[in-house]
């Protein structure tokens, strides 16, 4: 069966080459949010194995009400950042990085990892 995947991404160019990534990678593509309001409704109807984070929102938002409200179903996730920790929230610290720009190989890995 293959992993439900969210994408939190506010670039729509970059959303569409990670919905193909998935699509090759035979992941099933649940939906993608360019916003905290459009990514909590999708969290609360369910059916989510794993998420992509990006951590930087359009208008300086953060992702960080959807990394919360992932880690309170235990719904796995991975943030995609192209830099460091970016003041990360401790409580979101030790979760798993994917590197910008992505690369199908590091989207896979990535989204191993959360299986694991």
């Amino acid at each position: 069966m293959a992993t439900r995947v969210l994408l939190v991404e506010d670039e729509p160019l970059i959303a569409m080459m990670l919905e193909d990534f998935l699509d090759v990678l035979d992941h099933a593509h649940v939906g993608t949010a360019d916003s905290v309001a459009t990514a909590l409704p999708l969290i609360e109807e369910g059916g989510i194995d794993c998420a992509i984070l990006d951590v930087n929102l359009r208008g300086g938002e953060k992702s960080w009400p959807i990394a919360d409200a992932l880690a309170a179903r235990d719904i796995p996730f991975v943030f995609a950042t192209g830099g460091g920790d970016e003041g990360i929230a401790d409580q979101h610290r030790e979760r798993p990085r994917l590197g910008k720009p992505f690369t199908m190989d590091g989207v896979g890995k990535a989204l191993e990892q959360l299986a694991a």
